[in-house]
């Protein structure tokens, strides 16, 4: 089997975000949110899934980058005639004192050499491909009517050419605006341009006023950029990935909807923005969890997801028309795991918040309420502290109390009581301490002395690549032989040859898994850099870089044999991992911080 790649690159303002594969086409693309059905969503159908793209006439050759240290995507198309050159771009910048982040996707078409001859089709659809949208010709727009919104497509292209997707002589730059809503009343060419200008200066700044540790950074840029677009703006959620139903790996029935915000992944995520300093993304953040906190008090729970507006109804319901990517069914819109009990969440929050407290750059007094907020969350830990629960990998028929959800509860009860400490709560931080030595007595018994490991949960005896965090979260000295024996004992079982790492490989509710999970890798490669095995954690740090697509981008999944890309893509949290991993290893070299 050769090796699978994803061939797309994403263009996104925090507002939305779209996939342009190395064709042109635009192959992924949710309006108006990140969790809305699909504009354009070949990703999963390459008939139902509509097309905008700009193609020539004859075979043809492409090369896509970025544009350096931005979110502008080009792709250089070569073909029989010339040669021509696709810059796609979502606008972001400051104006009027405020981030500006349309719902609008810009094209910029310009002749490189020769006389190239290309044709333009923008087919959009709705309801999940079974529909597609009416055209109204105007004198310089397409208006897109029927689907309950309005879309409108402006062009310095001659719309007969559009109208009937027809070729024509690429002989000056073109422009084409697909905005959601009312068309632009405004120059094409002078606002397609000033857009163009604003948000190249708005990344390249965004990057200028990151702290970047000189090490890998090209990679490290990359992610962060990838990262921050995952932010839904508006509300401050940050979601696992931008698409649904990529597979696991091919036939495995492993299709999931991961346009949503986890719980379980707030620490990871919070910490990395916090190692390249973005502080304002950390506290859109907090008002997000904190919405959720104190959204629906009648509920002692957490669901392990929510949408990104705070929303709990994910139920998940299954596109049976959809072909699926590559044939990979099913499609899942929604996710079942939102109804799972995962208590590890709880800490999560905590842990992943603590900065606000502790770090001086931040005002813990702007916080209302903190020790009812702190409070209210060491109720749910210990109301969950000693029950079973699906573990961070939501096992949908399987419960364990396992070990890395009383890890995070001991994390969690931790930063509380830094935090209380800290707003002269003693009675809290008391609480605190007691709730994290009943955590601490549940890890224990995860123990197996022989093996010298922690088991994935008490009573089992199969290990998992979440227990890595033992280490990192200082639960366990990282310079004591006990810290280093269970690194040993995971990879010895977990690691493959070339670096990756599985996250079990015992059987679940779907069988064995047959691809490993990335950001387990470099949780590995963070582990290795605590114990003192620096050059070892180099290494394998350096080894994981091939697995990314021609643009730098991870998915969430890597194929063992072959070194394909599986699972929904880019994933946020391989790249989080990435970033928090090479932070890690800079540190250790004392590589210098450029700010």
């Amino acid at each position: 089997m050769e090796k699978h790649t994803y061939q797309t690159g994403i263009i996104g303002n925090c507002a939305f975000l779209a996939h342009i594969a190395t064709d042109t086409n635009v192959e992924w693309m949710c309006w108006p949110r990140f969790d809305s059905q699909f504009i354009f969503g070949g990703l999963l159908d390459k008939h139902k899934g509509g097309e905008f793209s700009v193609k020539p006439k004859g075979e043809f050759t492409t090369k896509q980058y970025y544009l350096e240290n931005t979110n502008i995507l080009r792709t250089e198309v070569t073909c029989e005639n010339g040669k021509y050159r696709v810059t796609d771009f979502a606008p972001r910048f400051r104006k009027h004192d405020r981030y500006y982040r349309p719902l609008i996707l810009i094209r910029k078409i310009e002749v490189l050499e020769g006389n190239p001859r290309i044709r333009v089709k923008c087919e959009p659809v709705c309801d999940y491909g079974q529909k597609k949208w009416e055209k109204l010709l105007g004198s310089d727009s397409i208006e897109f009517t029927g689907c309950e919104e309005r879309m409108t497509l402006t062009s310095n292209i001659p719309l007969t050419y559009l109208d009937e997707e027809s070729y024509f002589a690429l002989n000056e730059t073109k422009y084409l605006l697909l905005n959601y809503g009312a068309e632009i009343d405004k120059s094409l060419i002078g606002i397609a341009e000033e857009y163009l200008r604003e948000t190249t200066e708005y990344w390249r700044l965004w990057i200028k006023h990151s702290s970047i540790a000189g090490f890998y950074q090209p990679y490290v840029i990359r992610s962060a950029l990838a990262l921050k677009i995952h932010q839904y703006e508006d509300t401050g959620a940050i979601i696992a990935a931008s698409t649904t139903s990529l597979p696991e790996f091919p036939g495995s029935g492993r299709n999931w909807d991961y346009r949503y915000c986890w719980l379980r992944d707030t620490y990871y995520v919070l910490t990395s923005l916090n190692h390249i300093g973005h502080f304002e993304e950390m506290e859109r953040y907090f008002s997000y969890v904190t919405d959720i906190s104190f959204g629906d008090k009648q509920h002692f729970r957490y669901q392990p997801l929510y949408g990104i507006n705070t929303q709990k109804d994910l139920r998940e319901v299954i596109m049976e028309h959809l072909d699926g990517y590559m044939g990979n069914k099913p499609v899942r819109i929604g996710n079942q795991a939102s109804e799972h009990i995962q208590n590890d969440i709880y800490g999560q929050v905590l842990v992943s918040l603590l900065p606000l407290y502790t770090d001086h750059r931040f005002v813990f007094t702007e916080r209302k309420d903190s020790d009812k907020w702190i409070s209210s969350i060491l109720d749910k830990i210990e109301r969950t502290i000693d029950e079973k629960d699906a573990g961070i990998w939501e096992f949908r028929n399987i419960a364990h109390i396992h070990c890395y959800s009383n890890l995070f509860q001991w994390a969690g009860c931790n930063a509380a009581e830094k935090m209380a400490l800290t707003i002269n709560n003693n009675d809290l931080a008391e609480r605190a301490v007691a709730l994290k030595k009943r955590a601490a007595a549940h890890i224990e018994n995860c123990y197996d002395p022989e093996r010298k490991v922690y088991t994935h949960a008490v009573g089992s005896p199969h290990l998992d690549a979440s227990t890595l965090q033992l280490i990192m979260m200082n639960y366990l000295d990282p310079t004591s032989d006990k810290a280093k024996d269970h690194l040993i004992a995971l990879e010895k079982e977990l690691k493959t040859e070339d670096g990756l790492f599985y996250r079990y490989i015992h059987s679940d509710d779907f069988g064995k898994p047959k691809t490993t999970f990335l950001i387990c890798a470099f949780w590995y490669v963070e582990a290795l850099a605590c114990v003192g095995r620096l050059d070892d954690a180099v290494r394998e740090f350096e080894k994981l870089l091939k697995y990314c697509n021609h643009l730098l981008l991870f998915s969430e999944d890597v194929d063992e044999k072959t070194g394909s890309q599986w699972g929904n893509f880019p994933q946020a949290y391989s790249h989080v991992g990435l970033m928090n991993a090479a932070y890690r290893i800079a540190m250790k070299l004392d590589r210098p911080i450029f700010l």
